[in-house]
């Protein structure tokens, strides 16, 4: 069974969002598909490399 997918406000730059769309079109994706997408993407890579542990 598939993990159910919970629902938020993203307040965006209308400049960014525009972007964004465009980019979902490229890419055969909706704009909630393209996010997920580079949220995924970059989560993926910072478990790669993690950054380095803060000494404050």
């Amino acid at each position: 069974m598939a993990a159910e997918k919970k629902a938020f406000v993203l307040r965006i730059n209308p400049e960014t969002l525009k972007e964004l769309e465009r980019w979902a079109q490229e890419e055969f994706r909706s704009v909630n598909g393209q996010i997920e997408f580079i949220l995924h993407e970059a989560l993926k890579k910072r478990k790669k490399n993690p950054p380095p542990e803060r000494n404050d």
